[in-house]
């Protein structure tokens, strides 16, 4: 089970929308829309299912791990 992230519109991070879901049911689910509040520009974000993706916790740590040796 991994988090439902979106980029975050001021500073193009990646932000958890605080929806933990499998990738394959968030495919199969309806297009919805939701709003997260963002930490980084405190600031909300609307964002359709479209523009969100399900990052598994495995893909978090890799991808903290590889930007420190970039």
């Amino acid at each position: 089970m991994g988090m439902v992230m979106i980029k975050c519109l001021e500073t193009g991070s990646a932000i958890p929308t605080g929806i933990k879901m499998d990738r394959d049911r968030f495919r199969q689910s309806a297009v919805f829309f939701g709003r997260t509040f963002c930490p980084i520009c405190q600031a909300g974000h609307e964002w359709f299912a479209r523009d969100a993706w399900v990052e598994e916790p495995r893909q978090r740590a890799f991808r903290r791990s590889a930007l420190q040796f970039a």
